[in-house]
């Protein structure tokens, strides 16, 4: 029994070092996803951007969600919070005070996503779920600030509940992209790649040498199917771990490297990237030692330095909040066992839940899980939802024409900072996104059912352009969108206007 055990175990058995390494890199991702968020304050997390409190409490709130961001529509108030995430995510890239900084990470991610969902895309649920499974893993461990006041650990190798849902969670994102992805295009047609590549607002230059090869888009449609869907299985094989493991990185950095090239994402394929670094079995971890870890901790070293400072003001606050962090409290070892049981068990029940919560996003009505028990994943933001291109793709495409007039009746296109109106085609349509958070909120603002946010955007636009100096005055903006809708087999499409929103000074 022992033996059969220990062999059941043995594929959710992680190496230190790699749980220290997807520490870090999903640290890396936030401090750039919070760069990027950054660049638009004002626009997406004030009240005078394009979603004001009022709106979002109105048309897009959960009963159970939470914001520290909606504390105030001030963008000054924003930017205090984001000053805050920077300096927690440096702190837990080098691991500094780790399980604690963890946890406040993953509070203001959840209070900055919940503040605006209009510009969320699938890549923040995976960052969201990781920083949580984060909280319950030990990445803190080695190579970090709080390894260097306790003794080296006895072994590399960790399992526990944790690492069960680390990887449950990896292959949930696969397994219910591929189940998710039910039209024919995706299994029998072998045209999902076609129709992706048609969107003119997401292609990137490798999607534009891809698409004239319909037989090599055939052929890559139906490996990515099949790659999401049987792929995952190998990180559940007990044997020969090692390289399944390698076959799991190795397949997947190359493509999310290849989604980057092809098509705009954003931050998703970096997410997605950074997820897989905990899977890293202990040679590579051990090649990696001899060759980076040095530099690494050389640079630990000096930012602990600059922290020393700041030492006993914080312990001085942990102490009046009742905080303890794992670097400073040992409690004895019968108590230790007790709570590490504790911890395991709220581990593999809330790994239950979020299992419950995937089944009921893709199988029969007889998993529906009912609306009382959806709070605690609305509460806590484990809910999650896999749809990437699902269950087809989106046909509609198109660009945004801000047609602006003038007092003296002239037309000009504030998408292309106020040239004349042309109803030509883009020659890059991705060009006119600032980054992808406003592409998705392009992508949100084309749905009938958020007509609501449509005048707040115009608006907003507006008074932009007359805050700057030297701009014409417009007497009326018409948010044009040319609508394009992919067809089959290359044929050509005549775009349509639509004015989506019209408002005036």
């Amino acid at each position: 029994m022992l033996r059969i055990l220990s062999l059941l175990r043995r594929p959710f058995v992680l190496d230190l070092r790699a749980l220290a390494l997807l520490r870090a890199a999903v640290a890396a991702v936030l401090l750039l996803d919070i760069g990027i968020r950054a660049t638009d304050l004002e626009a997406h997390y004030s009240n005078l951007g394009v979603l004001p409190l009022g709106a979002l409490y109105e048309h897009g709130w959960n009963q159970y969600s939470f914001s520290l961001h909606n504390s105030s529509g001030l963008w000054q108030v924003q930017a205090i919070l984001f000053l805050i995430a920077a300096g927690l995510a440096v702190a837990l890239l080098v691991g500094y005070h780790t399980r604690l900084v963890t946890a406040l990470s993953w509070i203001l991610l959840v209070s900055v996503q919940n503040r605006n969902p209009l510009i969320s895309q699938g890549g923040d649920d995976l960052l969201r779920m990781l920083l949580f499974w984060g909280f319950f893993l030990p990445w803190g461990r080695v190579y970090s600030v709080d390894s260097k006041k306790q003794p080296k650990p006895e072994q590399l190798t960790y399992f526990s509940a944790a690492t069960i849902a680390y990887i449950v969670q990896l292959a949930l994102v696969y397994w219910c992209t591929a189940l998710l992805k039910s039209s024919p295009e995706w299994s029998q047609e072998g045209t999902a790649l076609y129709y992706a590549l048609s969107l003119d607002q997401v292609l990137m230059p490798g999607g534009r040498l891809l698409y004239p090869h319909p037989d090599l888009m055939r052929w890559l449609t139906f490996a990515t199917y099949y790659m999401e869907m049987l792929l995952p299985f190998v990180l559940f094989i007990p044997f020969r771990v090692t390289f399944w493991r390698l076959l799991f990185v190795i397949v997947m950095l190359g493509f999310h490297l290849g989604i980057s090239l092809t098509l705009f994402v954003g931050l998703f394929f970096i997410i997605n990237i950074a997820s897989i670094m905990g899977l890293l079995p202990p040679t590579t971890m051990a090649w990696l030692e001899r060759h980076i870890v040095p530099r690494a901790q050389r640079l630990g070293s000096q930012v602990e330095g600059r922290l020393q400072p700041w030492r006993p003001r914080l312990t001085a606050w942990q102490q009046a909040v009742g905080l303890r962090v794992e670097a400073s409290w040992k409690p004895p070892t019968g108590i230790q066992g007790l709570l590490r049981s504790m911890r395991d068990g709220l581990v593999v029940g809330l790994l239950a839940y979020v299992c419950w919560w995937n089944l009921d996003t893709i199988a029969e009505p007889r998993w529906t899980m009912r609306e009382p028990l959806r709070w605690l994943g609305h509460l806590v933001r484990i809910d999650q939802h896999w749809g990437m291109f699902a269950p087809s793709v989106f046909k509609d495409d198109g660009w945004y024409i801000l047609d602006g007039t003038t007092t003296s009746g002239q037309h000009l296109d504030l998408n292309r900072d106020g040239a004349v109106v042309t109803y030509e085609k883009p020659a890059s349509v991705v060009s006119l996104f600032k980054n992808d958070r406003w592409r998705k909120y392009s992508e949100n603002y084309l749905f009938v059912d958020n007509a609501y946010m449509r005048p707040y955007y115009c608006n907003y636009l507006l008074r932009i352009w007359h805050e700057t100096p030297g701009h014409a005055p417009l007497r009326q903006l018409d948010v044009i969108y040319m609508k394009e809708v992919s067809r089959p087999n290359y044929q050509p499409v005549q775009p349509v206007r639509e004015v989506l929103c019209s408002c005036a000074p």
